[in-house]
C-alpha cells in the first residue's frame, strides 16, 4: 500500500483516518534489557550518562524479573541520576526477546539502541554506532566484532544460528546478527505491531527492512558473573528463529519424506526381486533398524507439526508478548514526557 506523508501525517489510500506520526522527544534511546545485572549496570549507566549526544539520550532498562536486586538498583539509578531514565519492570522472566519489545513500546528516541547489561559492549561505541546509523540513512545497523569474548560453545552456535538465518529469514549474506544494534524509530514502531507471544527481534527486523548496514566494534569479555544463555535458553531461542518466521522446515520434513518413501520402494523392489529368484529374504536387523529409521522421522515431523500448532495455539489465546508490572520515570524523563 503506497502511502503520502504529510505535516507529519501519514495518510494511506484506503481513505482511513491519518495516524499521527510521533515527534521523537529524545535524538538517542538506549534498550538495554537487566537479568543479574545488579553488579554491572550501575557502571554502564554512569558511562552511558556521561555520553554526549546532540538532541538528547535517554536510557530505557528493562528488568526482566532478575532474581537478584537489580530492580532495586535499577530504581535507585533511576531516582539519583539527571539523564532521562526510565525502568520498565516486567511481572515475570519473559526471555530477552520479550524484553527487548518491552524496551522499545517505552522508549522515544529517533534511534533506538539495544545492548546487554554485561558490558562486554562498550558504552563508548554507542556514540559512534548512532551516528554511524544517521550519518548513512540506514534504518538497522549491525555490529560484528574482530575478536568475539564468548566461549567457544556460543561461538558455535552463534555460527550455526546465523547459517540458518541466512536461509530462513531472507537476510543478506555475511550479516552478523548482534544483540548491540540501532534502529531507527520507524522500525521500533513497525515490529511493534508484532505482538505474538514468540518474538524474534532480528527476524522481525528483516521483514520491515534491507536498508541495513554493519559496523564493527569492540567486544570485551566479561567483567562480571557469567552469562545468563544456557543450553536450553539458546535453543529456545533458536526454536522462535526456526519456526516463527519461515515455513521452510515443513517443506524440509516434506522433502525427506519424499526421499525415504523412495528408499523404501527401493529397498521393496531388492527384496521382491531375491524372492522371486527363489532366496529367502534375509536381514531382521536391517529391517529393524529401518523401521527405528522411519519411526523416528515420522514422530520428529509430528513434533515438529505440534510445535507450530502450539505456537498457534498460544498465538490465537493471546499468551501476552510481556506484561509490565509498573514503570518508573526520573524527573528528566518525565519532563520530557509532558512536552511531547
Amino acid at each position: 500500500m503506497r502511502q503520502a506523508i504529510m505535516q507529519g501525517e501519514i495518510i494511506n489510500e484506503t481513505g482511513n483516518a491519518p495516524t499521527q506520526v510521533p515527534v521523537p522527544a529524545f535524538a538517542l534511546s538506549i534498550v538495554v534489557p537487566v537479568y543479574n545485572g545488579a553488579v554491572s549496570v550501575p557502571v554502564l549507566v554512569e558511562a552511558l550518562a556521561r555520553l554526549e549526544v546532540p538532541g538528547g539520550l535517554e536510557i530505557v532498562l528493562v528488568n526482566d524479573c532478575s532474581p537478584d536486586n537489580s530492580l532495586d538498583v535499577c530504581r535507585d539509578l533511576c531516582r539519583k541520576n539527571a539523564v532521562a531514565l526510565t525502568v520498565v519492570n516486567l511481572a515475570r522472566n519473559f526471555g530477552e526477546h520479550n524484553a527487548v519489545m518491552a524496551g522499545l513500546s517505552h522508549a522515544r528516541g529517533a534511534y533506538i539502541i539495544n545492548m546487554d547489561d554485561d558490558l562486554q559492549n562498550p558504552p563508548e561505541e554507542v556514540v559512534r554506532l548512532w551516528r554511524y546509523a544517521r550519518d548513512n540513512s540506514y534504518d538497522v545497523v549491525y555490529t560484528y566484532y574482530a575478536d568475539k569474548q564468548h566461549a567457544a560453545w556460543r561461538n558455535l552456535g552463534s555460527r550455526f544460528t546465523n547459517w540458518c538465518a541466512d536461509h530462513l529469514l531472507d537476510k543478506p549474506k555475511g550479516l552478523y546478527l548482534s544483540s548491540f544494534r540501532c534502529m531507527s524509530a520507524f522500525v521500533a514502531r513497525s515490529i511493534l505491531a508484532h505482538t505474538g507471544p514468540f518474538p524474534y527481534v532480528d527476524g522481525l527486523i528483516m521483514q520491515v527492512t534491507q536498508n541495513i548496514g554493519r559496523l564493527e566494534v569492540q567486544h570485551l569479555a566479561r567483567a562480571e558473573g557469567r552469562s545468563n544463555y544456557t543450553i536450553r535458553r539458546l535453543v529456545r531461542l533458536f526454536m522462535s528463529m526456526f519456526l516463527n518466521f519461515s515455513v521452510m522446515p515443513l517443506r524440509i520434513g516434506t522433502l525427506v519424506g519424499f526421499v525415504m518413501a523412495g528408499l523404501g520402494l527401493l529397498v521393496f523392489l531388492i527384496i521382491l526381486i531375491e524372492a522371486l529368484s527363489g532366496h529367502t529374504p534375509q536381514g531382521y536387523a536391517s529391517v529393524m533398524a529401518a523401521i527405528l529409521l522411519l519411526a523416528g522421522v515420522q514422530l520428529i515431523m509430528l513434533g515438529l507439526v505440534g510445535e507450530y500448532l502450539g505456537r498457534l495455539f498460544l498465538t490465537v489465546n493471546r499468551k501476552p508478548q510481556f506484561v509490565v508490572r509498573d514503570v518508573e520515570r526520573n524527573a528528566r524523563a518525565v519532563q520530557t514526557e509532558k512536552k511531547d
